[in-house]
């Protein structure tokens, strides 16, 4: 693979969720990174489709056997960096923690994906996604007035306060490693994380700006400005003009009256909001395409997975791509020099135990060894 990472070698652990995030987005900037799979397959990744775990080398790797735990530290050896997403003390217990992996290799860093980090009084807890951004304050602010906290999929928890930012801080230290000569590592709590995606808003508190109702802010639904609303096929259009120009545009276009002059008055918002989704619900969504997109309304149709795809501004970009018959996105960010390669599909665990070994620095002799230890095994 090409991309800015070309030239660094990262083991992946396998895990769910968050990790192989952090691989897809290290494999993806151009990083070889060598996925350690249980032999038998993965769990969560037996569709044989899943664009996390894509653009990988997989190595079958027995880790309750003594020759497994070896052949990871062997890796370790001539890696940048390592990454694990168990429980805290797991990795020691099985033999591969930070100490065994970093006494063979001083540079190595070492990135370690928890949701509640490697210490604290919930650090041995069992949690998901829900549970880490509960107690960072970001579920709690998500919603309608009156309403639950509504779900952001597992978009804040698990892949941009967890998996993201773990990639994002193996980068930070396979950078320092280079002036160094040292490694480290990396205690990446999905809560934290979580927390950091909420900073504005914490901001905006402190300066009084923000308070813990729902649905009552400029960006959480509460203003007729910002908000998601119904058209009269049944499907949704976006409108997000904050700003006064943005506004005047958005009262031209949508043909708004006077009811619409105090923009910013948050006693305005309730009537305002009920009028104009009752003026949006008038035509289709692509009727109000036509009017809107590509003006500076701040305005998009909202699209479905089948959808966006197709978007013609998509498709300009090249930002989904076809690998192996999945729909997928890009590599992203986009560089101007080392660009990175289309992505290869997802590896059946074990498919690449012998070669990746090989070049690895074993010999013909020990692969065959491990793999008839059942140390290892080959697809």
């Amino acid at each position: 693979m090409s991309g800015p990472l070309t030239g660094f070698r990262i083991i992946e652990l396998a895990g769910i969720g968050p990790g192989p995030f952090c691989g897809m987005m290290l494999a993806d900037m151009g990083a070889e990174v060598i996925r350690i799979d249980r032999p038998g397959g993965n769990p969560s990744a037996e569709g044989g489709h899943d664009v996390l775990f894509r653009n990988r080398q997989s190595i079958a790797v027995n880790l309750k056997h003594p020759q497994g735990v070896s052949t990871v530290l062997k890796l370790c050896e001539s890696a940048d960096a390592i990454f694990e997403g168990y429980r805290p003390g797991v990795a020691e217990r099985l033999g591969v923690g930070p100490q065994e992996c970093m006494t063979r290799n001083p540079k190595l860093v070492y990135g370690r994906m928890t949701g509640w980090g490697q210490d604290g009084p919930l650090a041995q807890s069992a949690g998901h996604d829900i549970n880490y951004i509960s107690i960072s304050g970001a579920l709690h602010a998500m919603g309608r007035r009156g309403e639950k906290p509504a779900l952001p999929l597992n978009l804040v928890g698990d892949f941009g306060g967890g998996g993201m930012m773990l990639a994002f801080g193996m980068v930070c230290a396979m950078l320092e490693a280079q002036r160094s000569g040292k490694g480290q590592v990396i205690d990446c709590a999905m809560h934290e994380g979580s927390a950091a995606l909420m900073a504005m808003f914490y901001g905006l508190r402190a300066n009084g700006l923000f308070n813990d109702q729902r649905g009552s802010h400029m960006l959480d639904s509460g203003a007729h400005f910002y908000d998601v609303y119904e058209t009269a096929d049944g499907k949704y259009i976006s409108i997000g003009s904050i700003e006064p120009q943005f506004y005047a545009l958005l009262k031209e276009k949508a043909g708004l009256d006077t009811d619409f002059d105090e923009q910013m008055n948050p006693a305005c918002w309730p009537q305002q909001k009920e009028k104009i989704a009752h003026i949006f619900r008038r035509k289709t969504r692509d009727q109000w395409c036509q009017i809107m997109q590509g003006s500076d309304v701040c305005f998009a149709p909202v699209l479905g997975l089948e959808e966006a795809p197709q978007h013609p501004h998509n498709v300009a970009r090249g930002s989904f791509i076809e690998v192996d018959g999945v729909t997928q996105h890009a590599p992203t960010p986009r560089f101007s020099r080392t660009t990175s390669d289309t992505p290869q599909a997802m590896r059946k665990p074990g498919t690449d135990t012998r070669a990746t070994l090989l070049r690895s620095g074993f010999t013909a002799e020990q692969v065959e060894e491990l793999l008839s230890s059942g140390a290892v095994a080959q697809l």
